[in-house]
């Protein structure tokens, strides 16, 4: 895991309800990746990526899908 000097550089994502998917962004006031995932709805499932392994290019966001 990340530490808080890092962890600007990482997202947690899950599946939402519409069937996409949804990107936690940490804030300049969030201290750990545990804080961040404790913002995941309960029970669904979720990861954590670098930064790098989200696509910059948005053009094709509402067709993203997740895989556990």
């Amino acid at each position: 895991m990340p530490d808080a000097n890092d962890i600007v550089n990482y997202r947690v994502i899950y599946p939402n309800d519409e069937g996409g998917v949804s990107i936690l962004v940490p804030s300049s006031e969030c201290t750990s990746i545990d804080r961040l995932v404790q913002d995941v709805p309960y029970g669904k499932p979720h990861q954590v990526l670098p930064i790098t392994a989200i696509p910059e290019d948005r053009t094709y966001r509402n067709a993203w899908t997740f895989e556990e």
